[in-house]
């Protein structure tokens, strides 16, 4: 069995020609056929009168020594002379095709004749006359003439000259083709290994040229999921050894110190349990998200009034924000809107929530909700820190996180935009983020009503 593209490439390239080569060999043989036996019958008729007036000048009876004289002409064809009694003479090696009485007769009263036999061999038929005797000369082509062979040679030589160069031109034109191939199975070995630094060239604009865009275009995807992965460990594993080590720290002092007093005892609890609800929130976000992104997840759409939802939303957080004498402005019309509603009530908790932790005290968050052609945008917009331009596009992507020391600052795991973006493309909308440093950040949702 084949393996290689390139042998059967090169195979298919052959046979195909073969096929090809001998099917126009049969077509062209069939409709040349007859045009090359009249080419061959009007040779032998051009010959024979030639011979005939030979013979008037020099005689008849001196035929002999004529055909003795051209004799390697007259091995060109083979002849039989037949005179009124129809006595024959034979000229020739090769044995002659058989001439029916009637034939012969048609001839010598001056018929010429131009006949083809069963088995495809022509033959033609020249009455002529001397010393008032009338003769009836058939010509035939002998075995070893070259009657015939322009056409027959030509097409024979186009045929072998076109399959040679044909076959070399293809081996290398299939070597450039499968060259891409053979580069991209090398460029795949090395990103099997962990290796994305390999790009291909794609000069070409075929379908070949569009696989290896394409192919480069996935290597930097995955490329980019790789480095968004190993951030990811490396940012989960921070923040689980964080309060790891809190916990560690306090649980042994708890332990070692028999001296404390109950107020920094209460206080090094606060501190365990603290760490272990952010341990916990960033376990069930992690959950959360995998579960978005499974086939799986449960999606129970229903009616109900959004203004109501983003309102509960903002008293449930009033803690945060009134912590930080944050004002919030609400301009909630009545809308409703189908849509799982646990789900969205996740998206506003996450957005709302950080817009609260990058406003700074005293800063203002307003939430704005417009109704529009079959679809409902929820605007939030904060006076916060803001969100750098290159971090823009990449802000709601898994793993990603912009600033890891700001999100260290601010009690951040990374999860949270990505969950949003998430529930967000499982009820076809779509979300979109204006901000610049400094001056806060703007977010809208839009979903269809």
């Amino acid at each position: 069995m084949i393996k290689s593209l390139y042998v059967r490439i090169v195979v298919m390239f052959l046979v195909a020609i073969l096929v090809s080569l001998l099917t126009s060999t049969m077509v062209i043989g069939y409709l040349y056929q007859r045009q090359i036996q009249d080419q061959t019958q009007d040779y032998m008729i051009t010959f024979g009168q030639s011979l005939i007036r030979i013979f008037e000048r020099v005689g008849y009876d001196r035929r002999a020594l004529v055909m003795d004289d051209i004799k390697d002409l007259a091995n060109m064809v083979s002849m039989q002379i037949f005179d009124g009694s129809l006595s024959e003479e034979k000229y020739g090696s090769d044995s002659l095709i058989e001439v029916s009485r009637e034939q012969v007769e048609r001839v010598l009263q001056g018929e010429t004749l131009k006949s083809t036999t069963s088995e495809g061999h022509t033959y033609v038929g020249l009455p002529f006359g001397h010393q008032g005797q009338s003769y009836a000369m058939f010509i035939e082509p002998s075995s070893n003439s070259q009657v015939g062979y322009p056409i027959g040679g030509m097409i024979l030589t186009g045929i072998t000259v076109l399959l040679v160069g044909g076959s070399l031109f293809f081996v290398v034109e299939a070597a450039f083709l499968i060259q891409p191939l053979r580069k991209m199975t090398e460029a795949t070995k090395r990103m099997a290994k962990g290796d994305f630094s390999s790009e291909l060239k794609a000069r070409r604009k075929d379908e070949l040229g569009v696989l290896v865009q394409s192919f480069n275009e996935m290597r930097r995807q995955l490329q980019q999921i790789e480095e968004m992965r190993q951030d990811f460990v490396s940012n989960v594993s921070h923040e689980i050894q964080s309060p790891l080590t809190s916990i560690r720290g306090f649980a042994k002092a708890l332990k070692e110190n028999d001296t404390l007093d109950h107020k920094n005892r209460d206080r090094y609890l606060d501190i365990i349990i603290a760490e272990s609800e952010r341990m916990s929130r960033m376990s069930d976000n992690l959950l959360h998200l995998a579960s978005l992104e499974s086939k799986h997840h449960p999606f129970h759409p229903v009616t109900f009034r959004l203004d109501e939802q983003i309102r509960q939303t903002a008293v449930a957080l009033e803690p945060q924000w009134a912590a930080k004498s944050i004002a919030i402005d609400l301009d909630l019309p009545v809308v409703k809107i189908f849509g799982d509603r646990d789900q969205l009530d996740q998206v506003w908790i996450n957005l709302l929530g950080n817009s609260i932790r990058f406003t700074p005290e005293g800063g203002k968050i307003a939430i704005d909700v417009r109704r529009g052609i079959h679809q409902v945008s929820v605007t939030i917009k904060d006076t916060g820190i803001g969100i750098a331009p290159e971090d823009q596009a990449q802000i709601f992507e898994r793993f990603y996180k912009a600033d890891r020391s700001r999100n260290r600052v601010y009690n951040g795991n990374g999860l949270g935009l990505a969950i949003v973006k998430r529930i967000v493309d499982l009820h076809h909308g779509h979300i979109e983020v204006r901000s610049k440093p400094g001056t806060g950040t703007e977010i809208t949702v839009t979903l269809p009503s």
